[in-house]
């Protein structure tokens, strides 16, 4: 019941002002029956546009540490994000991905319409990067198509670290759905599953016209974080006065 007051009373109204979004594409989004709703990762608020938009209800699996905050706050972030619809999925051990896929095929049982990033994070630099196997996992085993979808202008909105977005031209592109039953029952063949992810990004890519990046972008930010930290032990910086 929470989600649909999110969604028609409190929530989607006040974004579809803020942002007014530009939306193509929505006539591939199925009426009824399970489907993979496969974006890009661009801001926090790519949670909260595309269900804003879509006529029917759609789930995320979202990162659990939205769900284990500390204190009052953490507690009220919790409980929006459930009532919002989103699945907490821990992304940390060997078993997270298995416990992602075992969430989402449980939504694509239902009937569902079920959103993923196969980024596997928020990109921290507008860019586009190489997909998790995961999506493909679940498109096989479900027999479901999966819609490309790209979020345009939300970087820019609220890039990471910025707590209120603001005011900036958005648009929200999906694609024709991409079939994959020629891979029927080869879900556990790794190259039949980078292909089918590659596929996927390739289509988000051609939407969004981002430039790409053939690296996880979980690994290019720990990179980069290592080069930081090593800077500063090498050129720490001097108190000033």
């Amino acid at each position: 019941m929470f989600y649909y007051v999110l969604k028609y009373v409190l929530l989607g109204p006040l974004l579809r002002l803020v942002f007014r979004p530009r939306i193509e594409g929505l006539e591939h989004i199925p009426a009824t029956g399970p489907a993979i709703v496969a974006g890009n990762h661009l801001s926090f608020s790519d949670h909260f546009l595309m269900p804003a938009i879509l006529k029917r209800r759609i789930t995320f699996l979202a990162k659990a540490e939205y769900f284990t905050g500390p204190g009052l706050k953490g507690r009220l972030i919790a409980t929006f994000f459930r009532s919002a619809g989103q699945i907490p999925v821990d992304r940390s051990g060997k078993e997270a991905g298995q416990a992602a896929i075992r969430e989402g095929l449980g939504v694509l049982r239902k009937d569902e319409l079920l959103g993923i990033y196969p980024e596997g994070t928020r990109s921290h630099d507008g860019r586009l990067y190489k997909g998790k196997v995961g999506v493909a996992v679940m498109a096989l085993k479900a027999r479901v198509p999966v819609i490309p979808c790209a979020m345009i202008g939300t970087f820019e909105a609220q890039p990471p670290g910025r707590k209120i977005p603001k005011i900036h031209p958005v648009a929200i592109r999906f694609g024709k759905p991409l079939d994959f039953s020629r891979y029927a029952g080869m879900e556990n063949e790794k190259a039949i599953l980078r292909a089918v992810t590659d596929e996927i990004m390739y289509a988000i890519l051609s939407l969004s016209e981002q430039e790409y990046v053939d690296q996880y972008a979980a690994v290019v930010k720990a990179e980069q974080a290592a080069a930081g930290a090593a800077k500063e032990r090498r050129f720490p910086r001097l108190p000033l006065g």
